[in-house]
C-alpha cells in the first residue's frame, strides 16, 4: 500500500558529539518485535558473532525454487502474515504479450504503446530498467516467439512500507538460505536489482520527507532533510520547492536519491558546487544482515556509515532512510553548444554549427572538453553526447551548467571558448540568451521505460587536462571509440564534474566514494543498447575501453554507470578503499546474505547464468 507523504518540521539541538535524532519517519517507527516473531523461527534475528566463531562449513549455494529445502507454500503464507500482507508473487508484466493463461492483448498493447509514457514501469515490482540483466526471458514484444519464463526475476517481492517488513524479509532470507536482492526504483545498469530464485525487498514506497530547520552533528551545523529510501528525484524537487531549499538529488526524475545512487556515489549537475550524493549524508537508518535496525552516523556504527556512503549498494544492509544536508535555494544557468559533422556534399554554403572537415570537428570537441576544466573549478558541470550517424557524420550536443551565476556572467565566462572555436574555423556564436532557473523546480512523475542500456566507463583525471601529451591521448581514445560506434551500435556520453574532497566537506570527505572522483574531470562512457549481450561483444568493448584505461591507468570507474564485467573492478570501482570495505562486509555480513555484482566481497560468489551471458542474473548463486 502506498503510504501518505508527509512534510514535517522539527528542531534539532546539539548534544556534544552527536545530535539528538529527529522524530523517526513513520516507516522507521514500526519494528519487528519478539512478539511478532513468536514461534516462527524463520524470521528470528541473527547473531554475527556466533557465525564468525562457527566452524561449520558454509553451504555452497543459495537454494532454488525446485530444491527440497525451498520453503513450502505454508511458510510463505506465514511470512506474508508477519509482513501484514506485503508479500507479492507478481508475474512478469510482459507475460500479457505471450500466448497462454496470462495473455491479454489490450494490456500488451498498452505496455508497448502507452506505459512508457507513464510511471508504470517505476511502480512495477519486478522490472529492472536494464532488461538484459534479467536474461530477457520475457521480453516485451508484440507476437513474441517462445514462452515467458521468470528468468532472473525474483520469485517473491516484499512491498516494504516499514522497517518491520524489511527486517522480516532479511531474517527469512538469511535463515532459509534464499538469495536476497534489494530494489528501489529499478534504475539499475549492473544487475543488482534482479536475481533468479530470489526474495526481493522493494523499498520504492518508503517516501516520507521531513524538513529539519536546524541540525547539528559533529562539525555540521545547518539545515537538513530526512528522506525515506524510496524518495524519487522529482518528489524531492517538489519537497525542495515547498521549503525553498536545495538538496542534492539525482538528475533523472525517477531515480531514488537514498538507494544505489547515493551508496555508489551519486553525481548530478550541482556536484562540483555541493558534492556527490554520498557527500550529503549525515545519518542513515539501516537494517543489517542480522535483521537489526540501527542508526549509522559519524559516531554510531561508524563502519557502516563509512561503507554505505559510496562503498557499494545492497551489500552492507538495507537503507531505510537518510538525513542529508540542505542548503539555501541555488540557481542554475545553462548554455548549449551543438556541432554537426556532415559530408561536404550535404551542405553548399556555411551554416551555423555545421562542419564538413572531420579534423575541425574533433578539434572543436576537444576545445570544449578542455575548456570545461575552468567551468568545473567554478562549480559548474558539463553534459555531452557524441552520436555517430554513419557516412562519417556525427552530432555533438552539450549543456554547460553554472551554479549561482547570472546569465550575463555565464555568457561572459564562455567567451574565450567561442573565440577559440571560431579561430579553429567553426561558425558558432556564443548564446547570450542563456537559460537560468532555480535548481529546485516543481516536477511531475515522469516516465522511465525499460531499455537495454549497458555502460562501460572511465573516470578521467585532471592531470589528463593539464598535460598536453595525456590530453592528446585522451582525445584519441574518445575519437577512436566514437568513430567505431556506428558499425558497432554504440555512442559516447561524457559528463564533466569535479567533486573534490574540499567540496565534499564534513563528513563527506571521509566516506567510501571512489577516490578517483576527487580528482575527476570527465566521466567518459560508451553507451550500448544492444539487447543480446555476448562474450564477443564484451571483447569488442574491452578493446575500446582499454584506450581509456591506458590514458588514465590510475583512475577508476563509476559503478552506477560502469560495466559489471569491468576488469579489476575492485580497484576500478573502489580504489584504495577496497580492503577496508571488504573487511567491513565480512564482519557485518558473515552469512553472505547481501550480494550484488561488483560489490565488496562479491567475488566470493558467482551466478551461473543459463543464457551464457557472464553478467546475467538468470541463474543460481553459488560460492566460488
Amino acid at each position: 500500500m502506498k503510504p501518505t507523504t508527509s512534510f514535517l518540521c522539527i528542531g534539532i539541538f546539539l548534544s556534544n558529539a552527536t545530535a539528538i535524532k529527529p522524530r523517526a519517519l513513520a516507516s522507521d517507527s514500526v519494528l519487528l518485535t519478539e512478539e511478532n516473531i513468536g514461534d516462527f523461527s524463520a524470521v528470528a534475528f541473527g547473531d554475527e558473532t556466533a557465525v564468525l566463531s562457527d566452524p561449520t562449513p558454509p553451504v555452497p549455494c543459495k537454494i532454488f525454487p525446485d530444491d527440497d529445502a525451498w520453503p513450502p507454500d505454508s511458510e510463505w503464507t506465514r511470512l506474508n502474515k508477519t509482513l501484514d500482507g506485503a508479500l507479492l508473487k507478481p508475474k512478469p508484466a510482459a507475460a500479457a504479450c505471450y500466448q497462454g493463461p496470462d495473455f491479454n492483448l489490450a494490456q500488451c498493447q498498452y505496455l508497448l504503446t502507452n506505459a512508457s509514457f507513464t510511471h508504470f514501469w517505476v511502480d512495477e515490482p519486478l522490472v529492472a530498467l536494464a532488461e538484459w540483466s534479467q536474461g530477457r526471458t520475457c521480453a516485451l514484444l508484440m507476437d513474441p516467439v517462445g514462452n515467458c519464463t521468470r528468468g532472473g526475476f525474483p520469485e517473491y517481492v516484499v512491498n516494504a512500507t516499514s522497517v518491520k517488513h524489511i527486517q522480516a524479509a532479511v531474517n527469512f532470507a538469511r535463515n532459509k538460505n534464499i538469495r536476497l536482492v534489494i530494489k528501489n526504483t529499478g534504475h539499475d545498469f549492473g544487475g543488482r536489482s534482479v536475481g533468479a530464485g530470489s526474495l526481493s525487498i522493494w523499498t520504492h514506497w518508503l517516501k516520507e520527507f521531513e524538513f529539519i530547520p536546524t541540525y547539528e552533528i559533529g562539525e555540521y551545523r545547518g539545515m537538513a532533510a530526512q528522506l525515506g529510501a524510496g524518495a524519487e528525484s522529482w518528489e524531492t524537487h517538489n519537497f525542495m520547492v515547498t521549503h525553498n531549499i536545495t538538496v542534492v538529488a539525482p538528475g533523472y526524475a525517477t531515480v531514488g536519491g537514498v538507494g544505489g545512487w547515493m551508496s555508489n556515489g551519486g553525481h548530478t549537475y550541482i556536484t562540483s558546487k555541493l558534492g556527490l550524493g554520498a557527500d550529503q549524508v549525515l545519518s542513515l537508518g539501516v537494517v543489517t544482515a542480522s535483521g537489526r535496525y540501527v542508526t549509522a552516523d559519524p559516531f554510531t556504527n561508524s563502519d557502516l556509515f563509512f561503507a554505505i556512503r559510496g562503498g557499494g549498494g545492497a551489500t552492507y544492509g538495507v537503507v531505510t532512510s537518510s538525513i542529508v544536508k540542505a542548503y539555501p535555494q541555488v540557481y542554475v544557468t545553462n548554455s548549449a553548444l551543438n556541432l554537426m559533422l556532415v559530408p561536404p556534399s550535404d551542405t553548399t554554403f556555411p551554416q551555423p554549427n555545421l562542419v564538413t572537415d572531420p579534423e575541425v570537428f574533433w578539434q572543436g570537441v576537444g576545445a570544449y572538453y578542455r575548456f570545461l576544466a575552468g567551468v568545473l573549478d567554478a562549480g559548474g558541470y558539463g553534459f555531452s553526447y557524441i552520436y555517430p550517424m554513419g557516412n562519417n557524420s556525427f552530432t555533438f550536443t552539450t549543456t554547460t551548467r553554472f551554479v549561482d551565476f547570472t546569465q550575463e556572467a555565464a555568457a561572459e565566462f564562455m567567451v574565450p571558448l567561442y573565440d577559440e572555436l571560431r579561430a579553429i574555423g567553426l561558425n558558432v556564436t556564443n548564446p547570450t540568451m542563456v537559460f537560468k532557473a532555480p535548481y529546485a523546480t516543481p516536477r511531475g512523475a515522469g516516465a522511465s521505460p525499460p531499455t537495454n542500456t549497458r555502460y562501460r566507463s572511465r573516470l578521467l583525471p585532471r592531470e589528463n587536462w593539464e598535460d598536453d601529451a595525456l590530453w592528446n591521448q585522451t582525445m584519441r581514445a574518445i575519437r577512436t571509440a566514437t568513430e567505431a560506434g556506428f558499425d558497432n551500435d554504440f555512442y559516447f556520453h561524457g559528463t564533466l564534474a569535479s567533486p573534490t574532497a574540499e567540496v565534499a566537506g564534513w563528513p563527506g570527505k571521509d566516506n567510501a566514494v571512489n577516490p578517483a572522483w576527487r580528482n575527476n574531470r570527465m566521466h567518459a562512457m560508451l553507451m550500448d543498447q544492444t539487447p543480446n549481450q555476448s562474450s564477443e561483444r564484451d571483447a569488442m568493448f574491452s578493446s575500446y575501453m582499454d584506450l581509456f584505461r591506458e590514458a588514465a591507468p590510475n583512475a577508476g570507474s563509476y559503478m552506477n554507470e560502469g560495466d559489471p564485467a569491468e576488469p579489476n573492478w575492485q580497484q576500478s570501482f573502489y580504489g584504495t578503499h577496497y580492503e577496508r570495505l571488504a573487511k567491513i562486509k565480512s564482519e557485518r555480513d558473515p552469512w553472505g546474505l547481501f550480494w550484488a555484482p561488483t560489490t565488496p566481497g562479491s567475488e566470493a560468489w558467482a551466478v551461473s547464468p543459463v543464457d551464457g551471458v557472464s553478467v546475467s542474473q538468470n541463474g543460481r548463486l553459488c560460492r566460488t
